[in-house]
C-alpha cells in the first residue's frame, strides 16, 4: 500500500511539474508575435484584446487602471458605446467579474450574440468588467516585479477579497457619481466577493445587488477529478515548488498555454478533441454535445487561461477538503502566528446582507450542486436560486455558451432591471 501511495504522489509531482513548468516557462520565442500568429491562420478574434476585440464587433470600451491599497495595478474595461443600445444608459453601473483563471476577455469570446458583456451593454447597462491581480491584464504592482519578486505572487482570494474587488469598487463609484453599484461575479468572482463582505462588511453596503453565477465557496462536493488533483498537489508541492522558483501557473503566452492556441486551430478534429479535453475537466460525458462550439473554443485559447499564483491555487485545493469556507491552512504552528489559532477561520458568509440572486448549473464538474445549495443556506438574504433547465450545463458554460442569450441572460436582465433606473 505504501510503494502505490509513493508511486501515486510520484506521477502527481511530475504531471503537475510538467504542466506548470510548461506554464511559467519563459523563452525568447515565447509569446509568439502576433503577426506570425496572422500569417499562419489563427483566428482573428483569439489574438485581439478587449478594446480590440469589442471595437471589431461595433462597441466602444475604455480601458482603466486602479491600484490598490497594496499596490496591485488593475485593468479595468467600461464599454461605452454598445452596438444594439440606442438610447440613455440605465443606472446604476454593472461590475462584472471573472472567475479563477480567466480574464475580462471571457465575457466577449463566444461573440455578440452570446458574450455576457456584449448582452449586457446591448441592454444599456454601464458596463464595467474587471480583472484581478495575476492575470494577464493586471500584472502589475507599483514597486514589485511579477518576473523577479515572489512577493508579488504571494496571494489567493483574500487578498483579491481585501484588496482588488473594492478598489473597483471604489473606482466605478467615483468615475460615475454613483454611491451603489449592481455586482455580478462568477465562480471566484462571487467568492471574492464573499471575502470582501466579511472582512471589509463596509464595502458590502456600496453594492445593492449580487448576481452570483456558479458561486465558489467551499468546494467539499467537487467533481472533477482533474481540478481536484491539480489544486491538491499545487497544496501539497507549493513549498517545494517556490523553492523552485515557481510561484506564478497558467499564464498566458508560455509553453503550454500557446500549445493549445496552435493545436486547437489547427483541423475540425483539433478543434473537437480541443472541446472533449473541456468536458473531460468538468467530469463531463465527452460524447454529449456540449453549449460551446468550435469556433469559440478557438478563440478562447488565445485568452484562457490567463494567469494567477500557486498560492491561490493551494488553497483551492484546501477548499476541497474542508466544510467550511476558510481561509488558508498553513498549519498548525504558523496558524498560530498567522491567526492565533491552530486552526484557520472560517469567513463570515452572513455577513454578505446584500440581496443575491444565484445562477448554478446542475452538471457543474467545478462547482457542486451540494455546495450551491449549502452556500445559499448561509446567505441571508437569497432572493432566488435558480437551477439552468439545460442537461449538461457545467462551469465552462457560463461564460462560453452559444446559448447565454437563451439561458443566463434573461434571468439577469430581469433582476439588473429590478434593480435599476432608466
Amino acid at each position: 500500500m505504501t510503494l502505490i501511495r509513493l508511486n501515486t504522489f510520484n506521477v502527481l509531482f511530475v504531471s503537475l511539474v510538467v504542466v506548470t513548468v510548461g506554464y511559467v516557462k519563459r523563452t525568447p520565442w515565447l509569446p509568439i508575435r502576433r503577426e506570425i500568429k496572422t500569417s499562419i491562420g489563427y483566428p482573428e478574434d483569439s489574438i485581439l484584446n478587449f478594446t480590440e476585440l469589442t471595437r471589431k464587433y461595433g462597441y466602444i470600451s475604455e480601458e482603466h487602471r486602479v491600484i490598490t491599497d497594496d499596490g496591485y495595478i488593475l485593468t479595468m474595461f467600461r464599454i461605452v458605446k454598445a452596438r444594439n443600445c440606442h438610447k440613455k444608459k440605465r443606472s446604476p453601473p454593472v461590475l462584472l467579474m471573472h472567475g479563477l483563471l480567466l480574464s475580462s476577455d471571457c465575457w466577449i469570446d463566444s461573440g455578440p450574440n452570446a458574450g455576457l458583456a456584449y448582452l449586457i451593454s446591448d441592454a444599456c447597462y454601464d458596463l464595467w468588467v474587471g480583472n484581478v491581480r495575476g492575470n494577464y491584464y493586471s500584472r502589475g504592482h507599483v514597486h514589485l516585479n511579477p518576473d523577479k519578486n515572489a512577493e508579488y505572487w504571494k496571494f489567493y482570494i483574500e487578498e483579491i477579497g481585501i484588496y482588488d474587488v473594492p478598489a473597483m469598487i471604489d473606482y466605478v463609484l467615483a468615475h460615475t457619481g454613483f454611491e451603489k453599484l449592481n455586482y455580478i461575479g462568477f465562480s471566484q468572482g462571487t467568492g471574492t466577493f464573499l471575502v470582501m463582505c466579511s472582512e471589509r462588511p463596509e464595502y458590502c453596503d456600496k453594492v445593492q445587488l449580487l448576481i452570483s453565477l456558479a458561486p465558489v465557496s467551499r468546494q467539499l462536493n467537487t467533481k472533477s477529478w482533474i481540478f481536484r488533483t491539480l489544486t491538491q498537489a499545487c497544496d501539497q508541492m507549493e513549498s517545494v515548488l517556490s523553492m523552485y522558483g515557481i510561484h506564478e501557473v497558467f499564464s498566458k503566452g508560455e509553453f503550454t498555454q500557446e500549445f493549445f492556441g496552435f493545436f486547437c486551430h489547427q483541423s475540425d478534429v483539433a478543434q473537437r478533441l480541443c472541446g472533449t479535453i473541456i468536458d473531460v475537466f468538468e467530469a463531463v460525458d465527452p460524447s454529449h454535445l456540449g453549449s460551446i462550439t468550435n469556433e469559440t473554443t478557438r478563440i478562447l485559447v488565445g485568452h484562457f487561461p490567463s494567469g494567477t499564483s500557486l498560492h491561490n491555487m493551494a488553497w483551492y485545493g484546501q477548499s476541497m477538503k474542508t466544510r467550511k469556507f476558510m481561509k488558508f491552512n498553513y498549519g498548525k504552528k504558523q496558524n498560530l502566528v498567522v491567526y492565533g489559532s491552530e486552526q484557520p477561520p472560517a469567513y463570515n458568509v452572513s455577513a454578505t446582507t446584500v440581496p443575491v440572486l444565484c445562477i448554478y448549473g446542475n452538471d457543474d464538474g467545478v462547482v457542486d450542486v451540494k455546495d450551491v445549495e449549502w452556500l445559499m443556506s448561509k446567505l441571508p438574504n437569497v432572493l432566488e436560486s435558480v437551477k439552468v433547465d439545460v442537461r449538461l450545463w457545467t462551469h465552462m458554460d457560463v461564460p462560453y455558451s452559444q446559448y447565454t442569450g437563451d439561458t443566463i441572460f434573461p434571468k439577469i436582465n430581469e433582476y439588473l432591471y429590478k434593480y435599476t433606473k432608466v
